[in-house]
């Protein structure tokens, strides 16, 4: 069947599933679309051959799955409205302003069943992909350290213009819980679940509660530590850009690029899984290596239509995110603490 899709919220990561849908050739149709901005919902329903209807309500009643893509504080009303009818749902990424939050948000969907997917897209990049399968070759050896850094322009400008995240009543907080939420889940998928977190948050723009730069400190189960930093600054020439460099016993990982690369390495010793002792892949290149060794990418928006279609679990999960949102409350209940070791608690 085509899978009518809805989507509440019109602004630039609305536009971006709506693209990877159709880019995708998912078998899906965005029949409604609704925003509190007319305008906004009117331009967005022109470039994808929708229509823009007055109310949530209405949009509800034409469609077969939702994209929750507005304002974080509304996620949680909206995913329970759709769970109420049996609508299949995308929550953007985070589920809620805290972790409360997110919790009814995993709550509601545990108890209607429906189709629920999370945007934690970045499980799905090729470039982590191949810094995960290196890690876990056993020539890397074990995994000891990682160094990660994020940075982007503060999103209430340049291409975002999400201006609602400098209001801490609709984003909650900051770049770590706004954006590096990404970079919480992208390490435990890298190195292991979390054991404990060290982290000190600060605000140089002057919106209180929104931080714009986090530093913490990570203890995996698995015996590795990492390193987080997160900005959010004004150098709008800048784009959005993730550097992780990663050192096992035997081996350093470093990816320089969130989803084509290049993905770089050197190590003590051969290995067939990823032939050679250093090296480099990027783009198609590393797309081929992939599939060379078995990996099968998928679009995170095509998958989540056809688990709707066949009727299955989707993946990431509710849950998934839900535990990102476990890590990202210690780290802040840390900062409160003047950077205090905080422990997580087993996934």
């Amino acid at each position: 069947m085509t899978v009518r899709v809805g989507f509440l919220g019109c602004g630039f990561i609305a536009a971006f599933h709506a693209a990877m849908l159709r880019s995708g050739g998912a078998d899906a149709t965005v029949v409604a679309v609704y925003d509190p901005d007319a305008e906004a919902a009117a331009a967005f329903a022109a470039r994808w051959g929708s229509t823009a209807v007055e109310s949530e309500e209405a949009l509800f009643e034409q469609v077969d799955a939702v994209y929750v893509c507005t304002w974080t504080s509304e996620h949680p009303r909206l995913v329970q409205a759709a769970c109420e009818r049996g609508l299949a749902v995308f929550c953007e990424k985070p589920l809620g302003v805290d972790l409360a939050a997110a919790r009814s948000v995993a709550e509601a969907v545990a108890e209607s069943s429906v189709v629920a997917q999370s945007g934690l897209v970045l499980r799905d990049s090729p470039a982590f992909a191949m810094a995960r399968r290196l890690i876990e070759d056993p020539a890397s050896g074990r995994p000891m350290a990682v160094v990660f850094r994020d940075d982007q322009y503060l999103p209430v400008q340049g291409i975002y213009g999400s201006t609602w995240r400098s209001d801490p009543a609709r984003a909650g907080r900051g770049a770590l819980l706004e954006h590096s939420i990404h970079d919480v889940d992208l390490l435990e998928q890298l190195v292991g679940p979390v054991r404990s977190v060290r982290a000190l948050v600060a605000d140089h723009h002057g919106l209180g509660p929104i931080e714009d730069t986090v530093s913490a400190v990570l203890e995996h189960r698995s015996g590795a530590t990492s390193t987080l930093t997160s900005v959010w600054h004004d150098v709008l020439s800048r784009p959005s850009q993730r550097r992780v460099e990663v050192f096992c016993t035997g081996a350093w990982v470093a990816v320089e690029g969130d989803v084509f690369g290049p993905v770089r390495w050197s190590r003590q010793e051969e290995s067939p899984v990823v032939p050679g002792l250093e090296g480099s892949f990027e783009n198609h290149e590393l797309l081929d290596a992939l599939a060379e060794g078995g990996w099968q990418g998928r679009n995170p928006d095509v998958a989540f239509v056809e688990a709707v279609t066949e009727g299955r679990p989707a993946r990431p999960s509710i849950a998934d995110a839900l535990r990102a949102h476990v890590v990202v409350d210690a780290l802040y209940r840390s900062a409160e603490a003047e950077g205090a070791r905080v422990v997580v608690p087993e996934p």
